[in-house]
């Protein structure tokens, strides 16, 4: 089996950054829908009801979520965490 050379060897490998993941906890939701009202990108939906009989947010489009993490901020149960790609520093010239 032959190997296929992607990248000149002299060059940095630099992997396409990550995009942000929002993870709610669907248990700790109550509805109150502040979540999807803050969100700029409208990335955030009401989905299914949890066991409690609540209207779950869930994210409708991660893709173009920009990790503001203002959905986090304003979530009163805390049922809402944001993970943000790390940045990597820029390369000395």
């Amino acid at each position: 089996m032959s190997m296929q050379v992607l990248w000149d060897a002299d060059e940095a490998v630099v992997p396409p950054p990550a995009p942000p993941r929002v993870v709610i906890a669907g248990e700790r939701c109550k509805g109150c829908g502040l979540c999807i009202a803050v969100c700029p990108p409208a990335v955030l939906a009401f989905g299914p009801l949890n066991q409690q009989g609540f209207p779950m947010a869930v994210v409708r489009d991660g893709e173009r979520c920009t990790s503001c993490a203002a959905c986090a901020l304003i979530c009163p149960d805390g049922a809402i965490a944001v993970f943000r790609p790390r940045r990597r520093a820029a390369a000395a010239a």
